[in-house]
């Protein structure tokens, strides 16, 4: 009796689903993508893909009323009353839409789109409220294809590895990227977001899961700006008509006899970040029935993106009275070096429900969670519930790469692929060697005798070269990696050999707990950050003889270890035996200026060359060290829990120092600190970054200078980072460094080009306005205060790696004025 009524509920379930699927086209037989498929009074929709065909799940059976909502067409609701089997075929033709435009003479003072969009803007609170609370189904679609990929660019072989390569046809154009997603999604306006995804999958690899989700993906045009890299102004802002111009391109009629307003969006200044196209309003609500507008890669300073497009639709229901977006899709253009590449996302959205409220824990910290093997879905299931068919392109990517990687994964294939890339050749003694076991999951690597990273020049040491060995194990399953890794350096000039160890493992990627065992022989600058970097130090020492960097020999013994011990919480342990001796310049050698003097080793006396700013001695240092993420967000996969910033609050460190066990008590200290990083976003008028910074040192009146707090300085003139909220730009390296109290503070607003691209000519160079402000305080000695102005972003075409300022200093009395040129791309080099 229990199979018998098993077997009738599943009959009655199957009898009442069926799957209506066409093709849909314009008159002339053209397929139409992105046409949006709905019942009517549900939020049961689909849309079609780039070739016109479209499936729609029918839960229920009977006289079904399905609308094709196409932008530039004429909307089409056609009733199906004789479906008789699980699969029905409806192909549809769409005729184009006939615009309407009532005879007005428009000009500045009477332009009716204007009208229609200060209404909007009147009534987006109201509408935005209608839909802030919602739950949904959520369907995504990435696809991410290269085109004309060269086998070389500027001379160098392109290496984009045997597997990435054999996806390319000869031209070197492909499939790179092709996944799904489906996921349940709880959403309340301003931000709460919940999304549990059901089903991931990402062609050629059933052990990943795809990163398409919700949260990447909300687009909001009721809000005052949306998020893409920069904030971009919306077409119905409270500020929109500082931006924009408007056009009513004409109206037409919905199937549900409401008049919807076409009305093109012009951008009033070409380098905002604006967009353009077309935004369409409903006229009684003044909701939006749909946008179709593109985003230009300079408007959003990434010149290598050429242009995006984003579309959205909204659908009707008469039952609740609210239109409700159904499909988005978000397509782009980019390109360097003549490489293109192209994306398109689709998203859809269905079975909406509009709850008065949620309950108090419906949203946590959590915003992302996957199920139990949700990546291991079989083609049933997929084509099943898949709302929007795949392309023959897209199927055949999914057959190609799945059938491909049971032979790609298996021992015999990643053996012949490694033994390949594993010969040794006599280049490899000089340009480095990697050895990797891709089946065993280990590999060990050789950096080479002429490795670049670790090639410079400093007056203890002269020419220094570098190589090293590491050999690495991990095993995804489990989140966990081992490595052991060894450092050697040669200083030319003091004929010294010093070499490090390293051993790390990390237990997991979930709370990522790590041990980590070092030691050895190294030099070391006096200030633990390392303001100068070895190249930078290079080059001003053998082209212009200033030796800023000033270093000392250091042998130690540490073990360390971190974990996330709560969300948002990162605790860092470690506690390190230090023996210190005092260096000396061994040489004399530059490029030019030969006759000029290099300064001492000594930072606190440039001109003395016999005496040193401490003597040889030991001691243990302990330290702990905490990260707090104020109202910290995280993922939840299956391979790891990732930390998502609440952009929101501040980031809070705390951290305390001992010092202990020394050859001699007075080097012996305690030291406390405390900081505090804050990037306030000011909506489209730009970032404010802030960094607080101040500590104390207890019991420290005669401890080694190495010890104490030194303050990051710069006398190069030239800056690496991408903000200068972490130096003091025209500072002595060691000017002001203390045993005491010390506070410091640094801010600097990026206006994201709000001033600048309003600025005739000057908007012309793409750039942003840096404003900055820089204060230090210690006992006993006046502030020193820094106040900054620059450009930022400033280069050639598609290459921005470029800043300058101009920097003014005051402190003790004396001024200072000077200019920092920013090469953001030595970073690379380090």
């Amino acid at each position: 009796m229990k199979n018998f009524t098993l077997f009738a509920f599943l009959l009655f379930s199957i009898s009442n689903f069926a799957q209506v699927k066409g093709t849909i086209s314009d008159e002339n037989g053209n397929p139409l993508p992105f046409v949006s498929v709905f019942e009517e009074n549900t939020y049961n929709s689909t849309t079609s893909n780039e070739q016109g065909r479209y499936q729609l799940n029918i839960k229920e059976i009977g006289k079904n009323k399905i609308i094709f909502q196409f932008l530039g067409f004429k909307t089409q609701k056609l009733t199906i009353t004789n479906i008789t089997s699980t699969s029905y075929t409806l192909d549809v033709k769409l005729q184009e839409e006939n615009f309407t435009l009532n005879e007005v003479i428009i000009n500045p003072k009477d332009n009716p789109a204007n009208d229609i969009i200060k209404s909007a803007i009147a009534n987006k609170k109201e509408n935005a409220e209608k839909t802030g609370r919602y739950t949904a189904d959520f369907y995504s679609k990435g696809l991410f294809k290269i085109k004309d990929l060269p086998k070389k660019i500027m001379g160098l072989k392109v290496d984009i590895g045997e597997e990435m390569a054999s996806n390319l046809d000869s031209t070197g154009t492909g499939v790179l990227y092709l996944s799904e997603t489906i996921s349940k999604i709880t959403f309340e306006k301003p931000n709460n977001l919940k999304e549990n995804i059901i089903a991931s999958k990402i062609s050629g690899n059933n052990k990943g899961f795809s990163y398409n989700t919700a949260s990447l993906s909300t687009y909001d045009f009721y809000n005052n700006t949306l998020k893409f890299g920069v904030n971009m102004i919306s077409p119905i802002a409270d500020n929109a008509f500082n931006y924009y111009k408007y056009k009513l391109e004409g109206t037409f009629f919905d199937e549900n006899n409401k008049e919807i307003n076409k009305i093109k969006i012009i951008p009033k200044r070409d380098k905002e970040p604006v967009f353009e196209g077309y935004i369409y309003i409903i006229d009684d609500s003044f909701a939006i029935y749909a946008v179709d507008l593109d985003i230009k890669g300079y408007r959003i300073k990434n010149e290598i993106t050429q242009i995006m497009n984003l579309k959205q639709s909204f659908s009707y229901n008469s039952k609740n009275k609210l239109w409700a977006k159904n499909a988005q899709s978000l397509s782009f253009t980019a390109g360097a070096f003549g490489v293109q590449f192209t994306g398109k996302f689709n998203y859809v959205y269905t079975n909406y429900e509009f709850p008065e409220s949620f309950e108090k824990k419906t949203f946590s910290n959590e915003i992302v969670s996957f199920e139990a093997n949700a990546n291991k879905k079989d083609d049933l299931y997929w084509n099943t519930i898949r709302p929007i068919p795949l392309t023959i392109e897209e199927s055949s990517d999914y057959i190609k790469k799945d059938s491909l990687q049971t032979i790609r994964t298996s021992r015999k294939y990643t053996d012949s692929i490694d033994a390949k890339n594993n010969k040794f050749n006599f280049f490899d003694i000089i340009l480095g060697h990697l050895h990797k076991n891709t089946f065993g999951k280990h590999s060990f690597k050789y950096n080479g005798l002429f490795d670049l990273t670790a090639l410079s020049f400093n007056t203890v040491q002269g020419f220094n070269i570098g190589t090293g060995f590491s050999y690495k194990k991990w095993n995804e399953e489990k989140g966990n990696e081992t490595s052991i890794s060894t450092a050697i350096n040669y200083g030319f000039s003091d004929e010294r050999l010093r070499a490090t160890g390293e051993f790390k493992h990390t237990f997991n990627h979930q709370n990522y707990a790590t041990i980590i065992a070092s030691g050895g022989t190294k030099v070391k600058q006096f200030n633990s950050s390392e303001p100068i970097s070895s190249f930078i130090n290079s080059v001003s020492s053998l082209f212009f003889k200033d030796n800023y960097m000033k270093i000392y020999n250091l042998e130690f013994a540490q073990l360390a270890y971190y974990q996330n011990i709560a969300n948002g919480i990162t605790l860092n342990g470690k506690i390190t035996y230090e023996q210190r001796k005092p260096l000396f310049n061994t040489t004399d050698y530059s490029f030019f200026n030969k006759d000029d003097l290099y300064s001492s080793n000594n930072p606190l006396a440039p001109n003395d060359f016999i005496n040193s700013p401490f003597e040889k001695h030991h001691l243990v240092k302990a330290t702990l060290t905490t990260r707090i993420n104020f109202g910290n967000k995280y993922i939840s996969r299956p391979d790891g829990k990732y930390n998502v910033k609440n952009q929101k609050y501040p980031t809070l460190y705390l951290s305390y120092e001992k010092a202990l066990a020394a050859s001699e008590k007075k080097y012996e200290f305690d030291h406390l600190t405390t900081a505090i990083r804050y990037d306030l976003a000011l909506g489209n008028k730009g970032l404010l970054g802030i960094n607080i910074k101040a500590g104390k040192f207890f019991n420290a009146e005669n401890i080694a200078f190495i010890d104490y707090k030194h303050f990051n300085g710069n006398q190069t003139h030239i800056g690496q980072a991408n903000s200068y909220l972490n130096v003091f730009n025209l500072l002595p390296y060691y000017s002001n460094s203390t045993n005491d109290s010390y506070f410091e503070i640094h801010m600097e607003h990026n206006d994201n080009g709000y001033i600048m691209n309003k600025i005739p000519l000057l908007n012309k160079l793409k750039s942003t306005l840096n404003i900055g402000f820089h204060s230090l305080e210690i006992p006993n000695t006046k502030p020193y205060s820094e106040f900054t102005i620059g450009l930022d972003n400033l280069g050639f075409g598609k290459f921005r790696m470029f800043r300058v300022d101009y920097v003014h200093s005051y402190q003790n009395g004396i001024k200072q004025n000077g200019v920092v040129f920013g090469l953001k791309f030595l970073t690379i080099l380090e």
